[in-house]
C-alpha cells in the first residue's frame, strides 16, 4: 500500500499535494492517522504538531494491543475486527481504530474483563445493551479519557458475547468465528457492510465504498483464501450478499488478488441467500433494549453474571439489570425514561438492596 492509493481512494488529484490528501481524510472517521503515516513512511516534511498527533495515535493503537493481549490471557476474551484487520497493514501503516472490540467466550468472561477495565482505568462511562431475550446476548461499552481529551477521542472498548450481531430480522446473531484469521477478517468487513446498512436492496443503486474497508481489502487480497472454501463460509454466516457486493465495489479500485476467485465463488449463493431472507423477513424482530444508567456500585467481585430483576409498574421497560459495576433501567432503543421511570426504577433497587 502506498500513498497513490490513498490519493485514488479518497478521490484527490495527486497535484493538489499531501496538505489536501490529509485534508480530505480528516472528513473520514479516523483516516488522518493512517494518511499521517504513509505520509512520514514517504518520508514527507510535516511539523511536529502533525508529528505530535501521530506519535499519540501510535501510543493509543499500541495501548490497545497491550489491552486485548492483557485481556486474552486474564479472561479469556479475544479481539475481533478491528485490531486483527490491522495485523494485515505494513508495520509502519496506521490502520484506523475507533475501538477496541472484544468478544467473551460467555458472560462471565465479558463481566470479569469489564471489572479489570474499570478497576485499572479511569471509566467514565459504561454502556449496555442485551440482544434477544431468553437467553439474551450482552453488549457493554467504556469509554474513558485519553490524555489529552481535547485532542484525542476517548478510549472506547466493546465487549460482547455475540461476535456478529445481525440485523435483527432476516440475519441472526452468530456468537463465534472461524478459525483462519484472514476469513475472520473478511466476515468482520461483510458484517459491517450488514450493520451499515450498505448493502443496498435488489433496484437499489451501491452505497458508495467506504475507503477504510477497500484498504482493508487491498491487505487481505494478497492472503490465501481458497474459493470455493470461503464462499462456503460466508454463506454459512448468511454474509453472501454483503461479501459480493463489497467485492464488487472494490474490484474497479484495487487489484483484488485472490478475492477475485472468491467472489465468482460466491454467485451461487446469492440467490438462495436472499431466498432464505425474504421468508425470514416476515418473522418478529429480535428484542434489543437498552440500559440507562441508574447507579454505578461498589464492585461486585462475587458475581459472575448480571442479575435481571422486575421493576413494578415502570413503563419504559420494566425490567432493572443489576451487573457486577453498574445498575441499569431497561427499555427499548428509542425510548426515554422519564423521571417517574427513574423514580420508580430506584425505589425497586432500594428495595433490593434492603433485602439483601
Amino acid at each position: 500500500m502506498n500513498t497513490a492509493l490513498l490519493y485514488h481512494l479518497l478521490d484527490v488529484d495527486p497535484a493538489d499535494g499531501p496538505a489536501e490528501l490529509l485534508h480530505r481524510a480528516r472528513g473520514s472517521r479516523h483516516l488522518p492517522h493512517l494518511v499521517l503515516s504513509a505520509l512520514a513512511r514517504e518520508d514527507v516534511r510535516m511539523g511536529e504538531p502533525a508529528r505530535a498527533e501521530l506519535r499519540r495515535a501510535r501510543a493509543r493503537a499500541d495501548r490497545y494491543a497491550g489491552l486485548a493481549l492483557d485481556l486474552a490471557r486474564s479472561t479469556g476474551v479475544r479481539a475481533i475486527h478491528g485490531l486483527p484487520l490491522a495485523g494485515y497493514y505494513p508495520a509502519d501503516l496506521l490502520r484506523p481504530q475507533a475501538s477496541l472490540d472484544l468478544v467473551a467466550p460467555g458472560e462471565a468472561a465479558l463481566w470479569q474483563a469489564v471489572v479489570r477495565l474499570v478497576t485499572e482505568h479511569p471509566v467514565e462511562t459504561i454502556d449496555i445493551t442485551l440482544l434477544g431475550d431468553r437467553p439474551h446476548h450482552t453488549a457493554v461499552t467504556v469509554r474513558w479519557p485519553a490524555e489529552d481529551p481535547l485532542l484525542d477521542p476517548w478510549y472506547r472498548v466493546g465487549l460482547t458475547t455475540a461476535a456478529l450481531p445481525g440485523n435483527r430480522v432476516t440475519v441472526p446473531v452468530r456468537p463465534y468465528l472461524v478459525a483462519d484469521e484472514h476469513v475472520e477478517c473478511l466476515i468482520a468487513l461483510a458484517e459491517s457492510q450488514l450493520v451499515n446498512g450498505r448493502h443496498p436492496a435488489p433496484g437499489e443503486p451501491p452505497a458508495a465504498p467506504d475507503p477504510l474497508v477497500l484498504l482493508d481489502l487491498s491487505c487481505l487480497a494478497g492472503q490465501p483464501f481458497e474459493p470455493a472454501e470461503t464462499a462456503a463460509v460466508l454463506a454459512a454466516y448468511r454474509l453472501a450478499p454483503e461479501a459480493a457486493a463489497l467485492l464488487d465495489l472494490a474490484a474497479p479500485l484495487l487489484p483484488l488478488g485472490t478475492l477475485a476467485a472468491v467472489r465468482t465463488a460466491l454467485t451461487p449463493e446469492l440467490a438462495p441467500e436472499r431466498r432464505r431472507r425474504a421468508e425470514a423477513a416476515a418473522a418478529p424482530r429480535l428484542p434489543v433494549r437498552h440500559g440507562t444508567l441508574l447507579r454505578r456500585t461498589v464492585i461486585r467481585h462475587t458475581w459472575d453474571e448480571a442479575r435481571l430483576l422486575g421493576s413494578g409498574d415502570s413503563h419504559h421497560g420494566g425490567a432493572l439489570l443489576l451487573t457486577p459495576v453498574a445498575d441499569y433501567l431497561l427499555g427499548a432503543p428509542e425510548a426515554t425514561p422519564t423521571l417517574a421511570d427513574r423514580s420508580t426504577a430506584l425505589d425497586a433497587l432500594h428495595r433490593w438492596d434492603t433485602r439483601c
